[in-house]
């Protein structure tokens, strides 16, 4: 019984070795630490001189360079040592000044041959390449109230249009509560919010007033708003991360109410927390021309403060665009452009007001630590979050104004960068406070890459000498086999972009010991038929074919687990998952396909009478 494969098959085999090498190469280029410049604006133009202008200033400051570009919108400067990093960015942006961004990056080795066919090496987790780790909690509660709040104005106008009177309607808790002159106001405005508001529903309390009318969101909708204030707050985030050129970073939700942002490769943690920690908002609120309305301070104002309106007339979430500049007298300013929506709003609420002031209100929720004794007299540190509120500019209308208009009075370039970056990332659905913050050092992520090096080498080591002792010859081909399983693991996670961790690390041990399970399988089948008196032709093909179904159900077993935890699973967990998955579907190729191909090829065909295994 001849053992060969059709040509087909071993050109299958020829192919996926070809892919694993050609895919699996680019690893062997680690990327160069650089820094990035790119404008402020779309139309600023990042040319040679530019870069040229960025190279002198790293010159002077005695910071090694080299293969500078400059593609017209973007600036890319190569360092030659990643502990300079933090160092030149500094000395770029104090000579570049505000109208740049200068950003930390990593900027490929990978040969240019390499690049178009599509090969990238593998991407590199927080705890492998150093970098911050944020825990963010969202205030699912206060995005039902801001629902309820907007839900109030509608309520109250639709109460007035149809002549429906009514004493107060007003926010309190989670719920909204009208009083009223008489039963018959009540059954009116119940039954126009049956009709109008199908997300309230009324409810009826033990010892109600007969005058009160309670409303509150139906769960269907509470769920629907605090899962999209969950999926605004990361699109929202997601961009401010965008805005900071961090390579390869991670945004994702973790259970019902918090949000994960990992910035690998990030040294500045102090820039990284005030953009992605500050959780902030914008308010654009006519003045008060009575004492109706809230009074705020001025930031920086020593005791200043004005009477606002209680309703915006915009909010940040109309804002579609935002750059910071300056000025005709050279200070900082905020170009704000608006959506359609926004743009009527503001144009409609300044065409009556003009020779008014309007106030813009900044919203931004912090964190503060709170120091108390627990009853066993230990220190406990607990987060309180807060809201500070304050005006960042209040000036007179002078026109109507539409979708493009200027925020002024900012304390400086820096304060209207950021403020222009957090417009631009979008506002958020509800506020956030960082419940967790942790810094991986540079190198304790190389120190990690050099010990999971060791234990992938030290556990493929091993699992060679053990095949090579156990099945002599046939261990040498499941030895080329699991070699092969290793690359195409590689090559696989290079392409599809997967991101390699700790945990991964550990993935990869745990498929080079798994790989060599079904030879094992398939060897001890074949001296099991050996025994039994078959040839040795016989005896391998009965082998292969007889294994396969074994080998096949535990790895599929295995592979469904490996799936359930990625998809319930978050961060490491995910990161263990991916390689597990990838290892298990190449170990299942190389091990029988790519094994029984060598074994075709040298023993296929031919007779003979001993077989060593």
């Amino acid at each position: 019984m001849p053992n060969k494969f059709p040509l087909w098959k071993n050109m299958l085999i020829l192919l996926v070795v070809v892919f694993a090498f050609i895919y699996a190469a680019p690893n062997l280029y680690p990327p160069d630490p650089a820094i990035q410049l790119s404008g402020q604006s779309g139309a600023m133009v990042i040319d040679q001189a530019v870069l040229d202008k960025v190279e002198r200033a790293l010159d002077e400051a005695q910071i090694e360079q080299f293969a500078g570009e400059a593609d017209g919108e973007t600036a890319l400067v190569r360092l030659t040592d990643i502990d300079v990093q933090l160092r030149a960015k500094e000395v770029v942006q104090a000579e570049m000044g505000g109208d740049y961004i200068v950003a930390l990056n990593l900027a490929p080795t990978t040969p240019e041959w390499l690049r178009e066919l599509g090969g990238v090496p593998m991407k590199l987790g927080l705890d492998l390449s150093g970098g911050v780790h944020f825990l963010l909690e969202v205030d699912l509660n206060a995005a039902l109230v801001i629902r309820l709040e907007g839900d109030l104005q509608d309520v109250k106008s639709s109460l007035r249009e149809q002549k429906i009177r009514y004493r107060t309607f007003e926010v309190k808790g989670r719920q909204l509560i009208g009083q009223f002159r008489n039963e018959q106001q009540v059954e009116q405005a119940t039954a126009l919010i049956r009709t109008n508001f199908r997300d309230l529903q009324p409810q009826n309390q033990p010892g109600q007033n007969p005058l009160s009318l309670v409303l509150s969101l139906s769960d269907v909708a509470a769920g629907q708003i605090e899962d999209n204030a969950i999926k605004q707050n990361l699109t929202s985030l997601r961009n401010r991360v965008n805005e900071l050129g961090v390579s390869e970073p991670l945004v994702s939700r973790q259970g019902k109410n918090r949000i994960v942002v990992e910035l690998p490769g990030v040294q500045d943690t102090a820039e990284a927390k005030r953009i992605i920690g500050k959780t902030a908002n914008l308010e654009f609120r006519l003045e008060s021309d009575g004492r109706m309305g809230e009074v705020f301070a001025f930031r920086n104002a020593n005791g200043l403060d004005a009477r606002l309106e209680s309703n915006a007339v915009i909010t940040g979430e109309n804002v579609t665009d935002a750059r910071a500049s300056f000025d005709e007298n050279g200070r900082p300013q905020v170009n704000i452009t608006l959506d359609a929506k926004g743009g009527w709003q503001m144009g409609h609420a300044t065409r009556d007001n003009i020779g008014r002031r309007l106030g813009v209100l900044f919203i931004e929720y912090k964190t503060k630590l709170e120091k108390s004794i627990d009853k066993e007299g230990e220190l406990v540190i607990t987060p309180v979050p807060f809201v500070e509120r304050h005006i960042i500019s209040l000036a007179t209308v002078q026109s109507q104004l539409g979708k493009s208009f200027r925020i002024t009075g900012l304390d400086g370039q820096r304060e209207s960068s950021e403020l222009a970056l957090l417009l631009r990332a979008g506002a958020l659905a509800a506020p956030m406070y960082i419940v967790e913050e942790r810094t991986i050092g540079p190198s304790l992520g190389a120190d990690n890459i050099q010990l999971g090096i060791q234990s992938v080498s030290l556990g493929m080591a091993l699992v060679l000498l053990f095949m090579l002792v156990v099945y002599k010859g046939f261990g040498v081909f499941a030895n080329i086999a699991l070699s092969m399983n290793l690359l195409l693991l590689v090559a696989f996670m290079s392409l599809l972009g997967a991101t390699l961790t700790l945990p991964g690390i550990a993935g990869i041990v745990l498929t080079v010991g798994m790989a060599v399970d079904a030879n094992v399988l398939i060897f001890s089948r074949i001296r099991e038929e050996l025994a039994a008196g078959a040839s040795v032709q016989g005896a391998i093909s009965a082998g292969y074919d007889r294994a396969f179904v074994s080998i096949f159900d535990a790895n599929i077993t295995t592979l469904i687990v490996a799936v359930i935890l990625f998809l319930i699973g978050s961060g490491p967990v995910q990161g263990f998952a991916v390689t597990l998955s990838i290892g298990i579907l190449t170990s299942l190729f190389t091990s029988i396909v790519m094994t029984r191909g060598l074994v075709n090829w040298v023993v296929g065909g031919r007779k003979i009478d001993k077989l060593w295994i």
